[in-house]
């Protein structure tokens, strides 16, 4: 991806995580706290850090989508983290989100990697079916109750 295309794709991924957050239970300040804690991680002078890849997800030469990855080396030897895929809306549900995820484990295991991780937010179903179907399996679960 051009800079200017991860620049554009990282405001969207932003305001989209923030609803998420939301939708998670987390306040405002806390969603903000969240995000400002992740780019001061992964970002340096509002720069990607090295481990930072970004790639258009393509089928044929249309562009169907984006994934963001990164190496986790420094926490986990071999593992990699999924922060974000997103199929552009006309194209979901006609299996790009499986070929990005497919072709990201290609990627991580040419690069060494032997893991992959990701988070998925409890109320997206259609990402939790596809991450189950293949394969990949919750290593931590939070829950919670509103009481009235």
């Amino acid at each position: 991806m051009s800079k200017q295309d991860i620049n554009v794709f990282l405001a969207a991924t932003w305001d989209h995580y923030r609803i998420e957050l939301r939708g998670a239970g987390l306040s405002d300040e806390q969603a903000s706290r969240n995000i400002a804690q992740n780019k001061e991680d992964l970002f340096v002078n509002g720069e990607p850090n090295d481990a930072q890849r970004f790639f258009d997800a393509m089928s044929d030469d249309l562009k169907v989508g984006v994934l963001w990855l990164a190496s986790r080396e420094e926490l986990n030897p071999g593992e990699w983290f999924v922060y974000d895929i997103a199929i552009d809306e006309p194209f979901r549900g006609k299996g790009f989100g499986r070929g990005t995820m497919q072709a990201a484990e290609e990627y991580v295991m040419s690069q060494g990697g032997k893991a992959i991780g990701l988070n998925v937010f409890g109320q997206n179903s259609v990402a939790r079916n596809l991450y189950e179907a293949m394969d990949y399996r919750a290593t931590a679960i939070i829950m919670k109750k509103h009481l009235s």
